[in-house]
């Protein structure tokens, strides 16, 4: 026995979907959509905002522990003070690629693997990461890099947060 012996006469006849019904299901779908897209856009929004604070803390840790090194090495007498120096790396490289602290157990003291991203600056696969400097000497608002050393690095997006800050102020 098949279902259809028990449907009265009027539905046994009805085969497919209305227009109406096609209507209504298109129109929900629809305002589902317009809901779920913007959603999904301020989540990678987001997800990218904190993947940006991250690596400027990455950053930011690995210049101050170089810095802490440095200052120490000068203190122990490990490496002869230079007259005009900081004391911060000369580039975000010094970083990766590491620098002699005259320790006696190792040649170079690495900070950073590699250089963070900056995900709010999309570069070329191959391509160095672009990050904002800023040299001991300059001012803190600066948006050109004096060379001198890597006191401070910002994102070189302009453009404004979820919180309504600017990328490149953080």
């Amino acid at each position: 026995m098949t279902i259809h012996m028990f449907l009265p006469a009027r539905l046994k006849s009805r085969r497919g979907v209305s227009l109406v019904e096609l209507v209504v299901t298109l129109t929900i779908l629809g305002i589902l959509a317009s809901v779920v897209l913007p959603l999904s856009q301020m989540t990678a929004k987001r997800t990218r905002e904190i993947e940006l604070r991250r690596n400027l803390r990455i950053i930011r840790t690995a210049i101050d522990e170089y810095k802490k090194k440095y200052d120490k090495a000068i203190d122990d007498k490990k490496i002869p003070g230079v007259m005009n120096s900081s004391g911060y790396p000369e580039t975000l490289q010094v970083l990766v690629d590491g620098y002699d602290f005259g320790d006696v157990k190792t040649s170079k003291h690495k900070f950073l693997r590699k250089i963070p991203m900056d995900p709010m600056n999309v570069v070329r696969p191959g391509e160095e990461p672009k990050w904002g400097l800023r040299s001991y000497a300059d001012k803190p608002d600066s948006t050109s890099w004096g060379g001198e050393d890597v006191f401070d690095v910002y994102s070189l997006n302009e453009g404004t947060a979820i919180d309504g800050t600017k990328y490149n102020e953080w």
